[in-house]
């Protein structure tokens, strides 16, 4: 079994840390402009400004089955939609606000289509719900909003109350965590504390754990569904640590007590969340397999993002980008699920440009070929302890030799703890090859 503990957690993360693979859906009125899902305070834009957005958001070819599907056959396991972004949009037919699906031509909970698609197809389900709202006109002008340059924005903060606020807040989490069913996750997004104005602006603060009424939110998320993960950008800890748009080299561990951590980085395809028109930094077939890799090699999870169209549907290139984890998981989905870092001892053995991940029980290891060697692989450490070797995409044998590898014009490589692969000079089709191996 694998020996690697975890700082506890208040909710069940078994499954999570056993699916490994999430989509992450950002969609909401910012598809429209097509420019980024900050773009109402990028672009300074007033709630009239935004709100030629909210009249015309008719998602006609939304069809939450398809994305469903397609999530499945990408490998992913469970997904995550923004019920509700900064722009203070509901996806949800929320009772508090009249700013949602439902009064746009949409006409529709869209939420509900979602979580209903979704688990049709066995996935399990999160909401992200931002801290954050720049159309509530009790939430305080601050250095992320979109009236934070205007003259009187200091003035305009008179009368406002973050404390109403937050019990809007608590309404809404309380309607999506008893009207859609058991929900798995709840990503809250997010605080910052450290970011206040500066000169004349200095009266413009940062956020946290306090503006939100944290505890009160959690526990009221906790007392609605008590096993739900929670992330920790309320300002509390809770179940899951989130890096996002960076690479982790090793297992994410706590601040101050050193622990390893439940953790899922959130990346997108490209450099965008919500759907962006004209954004071209999309990321290659082998980038996106390697961060999967990367992840799952480290302890952690990946949640992919897709920010679906004005019109309801995935772009060719996001469909394209899904259709790269299909091809890989649908062969090699073994090295991912319920696998997690291997153990100190295999890990050092493990060679250059390679990645291993090992199954939970122990008795797998999976060796990933960021960069395919030539004839042959060595593995100092392994010798006697590997029953059988095999790619894993064809199941077919791979052939090895321990304590000597020998080569005419090289003399021999020797040890006893040294294990030799030997590989087919061709690279097999697809994206890093794998090999199983079945530890005595």
């Amino acid at each position: 079994m694998s020996s690697y503990a975890t700082r506890p957690t208040p909710g069940d993360t078994a499954w999570f840390t056993r699916d490994r693979f999430g989509m992450f859906i950002h969609w909401g009125l910012y598809a429209l402009p097509a420019r980024h899902e900050w773009v109402k305070t990028r672009e300074r834009m007033t709630d009239a400004d935004y709100d030629r957005y909210f009249r015309r958001f008719d998602p006609d070819l939304f069809d939450p089955r398809d994305w469903a599907r397609q999530a499945k056959a990408a490998g992913m396991r469970y997904a995550v939609l923004t019920a509700k972004h900064h722009d203070g949009f509901c996806l949800f037919d929320s009772q508090y606000t009249d700013y949602k699906a439902t009064n746009t031509p949409a006409g529709r909970d869209l939420v509900r289509e979602f979580t209903d698609a979704f688990r049709a197809e066995g996935l399990r389900v999160g909401f992200y719900y931002s801290l954050l709202d720049w159309h509530h006109p009790d939430f305080t002008i601050d250095v992320h909003h979109p009236r934070r340059d205007d003259p009187d924005a200091r003035a305009q903060n008179e009368g406002r109350s973050m404390a109403r606020y937050c019990e809007y807040v608590r309404n809404q989490v309380r309607e999506l965590l008893t009207g859609y069913g058991k929900i798995d996750v709840l990503w809250f997004d997010f605080s910052y504390p450290e970011q206040c104005g500066t000169g004349d602006k200095a009266w413009m603060k940062g956020k946290g754990a306090e503006d939100w009424e944290a505890e009160k939110l959690i526990a009221l998320a906790r007392s609605l569904q008590p096993r739900i993960l929670i992330d920790n950008r309320t300002g509390i800890e809770q179940d899951i640590w989130t890096p996002e748009q960076y690479q982790l080299g090793d297992w994410l561990r706590h601040p101050e007590t050193g622990e390893r951590l439940v953790w899922e980085a959130c990346q997108t395809y490209s450099g965008s969340w919500g759907y962006y028109r004209d954004e071209t930094s999309w990321k290659s077939p082998g980038q996106l397999i390697r961060m999967l890799v990367n992840t799952v090699s480290a302890g952690g999870n990946l949640l992919m993002n897709v920010g679906p169209t004005a019109r309801g549907c995935f772009d060719r290139r996001a469909c394209k980008a899904l259709t790269v984890f299909a091809d890989w998981m649908k062969y090699n989905s073994r090295s991912i699920y319920g696998c997690t870092m291997a153990e100190p001892d295999l890990l050092a053995a493990c060679p250059r440009d390679c990645r291993m991940t090992q199954s939970q029980d122990g008795t797998r290891l999976y060796l990933h070929l960021f960069a395919y060697p030539f004839a042959h692989l060595e593995l100092r450490g392994l010798a006697g302890r590997v029953e059988y070797a095999q790619f894993l995409a064809d199941g077919s044998e791979l052939r090895f030799t321990e304590g000597r590898a020998e080569h005419f014009s090289l003399g021999a490589a020797e040890g006893e703890d040294l294990l030799v692969i030997e590989l087919p000079v061709q690279k097999p089709d697809g994206e890093v090859p794998v090999i199983e191996l079945f530890l005595r």
